[in-house]
C-alpha cells in the first residue's frame, strides 16, 4: 500500500514509518523541511504548508492518509498565544489534508485523524466509550471536538474517517513515561495532587497495532479510543512505578504547587478520565 503521512517523523508518525516501512509498503511523509530527513528506502518526504507547494502533484494511489500534525501539548506554559497555536495547528494541517485529498484523482480508503480522550473531559466517576457523545468543556476537550469536526469534512469527499483518540503514550524512551520515572530515580516519587485522578493508558506498540487494525477493517469509523481496557488511579499507578524500580512512593506533589508552576497545563497531570475501547 501507499501512505500518506502528516507528523511522520514525530513519536508516533515515526514508528509508523518504520513498521510499515518494514511490511514493505511505500510511505510518503508531509513535511515542511524535506532536505533535512536522511533516506530511507521506500520513504519520500513531500514539503508541505509552503506558500508555493503542491504536495498533490507528486502523489498518486494513496490508500491511506493519517493526520498525527500539530503543536505539542507540553511546547510550553499554556499563554493566551499558546493555545491560539495548539488549535490553529492541528485546524490548518486538518484542512491541507483534506484539500490534498480532494485534489486527488484516486482518493484514499482511509482518513486517521488524530485526536485525544481529552475529548471526553475530566471526571472521577464517569466511564467515557466511544459512544460518549458529548465532549467535555475545558480547553483540550474544546480543542479535540473542533478538530473531528474538521476533519469530518473527509467523509463529504467520500473517504472513510477515523479519530483515534490517544490516551497516555507509554514508552521506555520517549512521549510521557521517562517524565514520570524521573522523580523515583531521584528518589521523590510520588502521587501528583490526590492522586486519584484517572489514567488511561496504551503502550506505544498497541498504539502501532491499533492502527494497523484500524486500515484493515473497513467498517470502522468515528472516534475509536485508543486505550488499554485498564485505566488505573495515579496513586497505583505510581505504586507500580515504584516497585518496578525498586524506588520510593512517598513524595506528594501538591496540587497547588502544580498549578502555580504549570497553570492551566496543570490539568494534563492532576486530572484524567477512566475511557474504555469498547471499539
Amino acid at each position: 500500500m501507499r501512505f500518506l503521512i502528516a507528523g511522520g517523523t514525530g513519536f508516533i508518525g515515526s514508528r509508523l514509518t518504520d513498521y510499515f516501512q518494514k511490511q514493505g509498503h511505500e510511505i510518503f511523509i508531509l513535511t515542511r523541511n524535506p532536505q533535512k530527513h536522511p533516506y530511507k528506502e521506500r520513504v519520500s518526504y513531500i514539503e508541505w504548508l509552503d506558500p508555493h507547494s503542491q504536495p498533490e502533484t507528486e502523489l498518486e494511489n494513496i490508500d491511506v492518509c493519517i493526520n498525527l500534525a500539530g503543536t505539542s501539548l507540553n511546547s510550553g506554559r499554556w499563554t493566551d498565544q499558546r493555545k491560539q497555536q495548539i488549535l490553529e495547528s492541528r485546524m490548518i494541517t486538518t484542512r491541507e489534508f483534506i484539500r490534498i485529498m480532494n485534489a486527488l484523482t484516486e482518493k484514499p480508503n482511509v482518513f486517521i485523524n488524530a485526536s485525544a480522550i481529552g475529548y471526553y473531559g475530566t471526571s472521577k466517576e464517569t466511564t467515557f466509550t466511544e459512544e460518549t457523545m458529548v465532549s467535555g468543556h475545558d480547553f483540550l476537550a474544546e480543542v479535540c471536538s473542533v478538530w473531528e469536526q474538521e476533519a469530518r469534512e473527509a467523509e463529504d469527499i467520500g473517504v472513510r474517517t477515523v479519530f483515534t483518540r490517544f490516551g497516555i503514550i507509554l514508552d521506555q524512551n520517549e512521549g510521557a513515561l521517562p517524565q514520570m520515572v524521573m522523580p523515583y530515580k531521584l528518589m521523590i516519587g510520588g502521587p501528583l495532587g490526590d492522586g486519584q485522578q484517572w489514567m488511561s493508558w496504551i503502550h506505544i506498540d498497541d498504539v502501532i497495532q491499533a492502527i494497523d487494525h484500524i486500515i484493515n477493517h473497513d467498517e470502522l469509523s468515528g472516534p475509536v479510543n485508543l486505550t488499554a481496557p485498564t485505566p488505573q488511579r495515579n496513586q497505583d499507578f505510581g505504586k507500580t512505578l515504584s516497585e518496578v524500580l525498586g524506588k520510593p512512593h512517598w513524595l506528594p506533589a501538591p496540587s497547588i504547587a502544580l498549578r502555580t508552576i504549570l497553570g492551566e497545563m496543570s490539568i494534563l497531570v492532576l486530572k484524567g478520565q477512566y475511557v474504555y475501547p469498547e471499539n
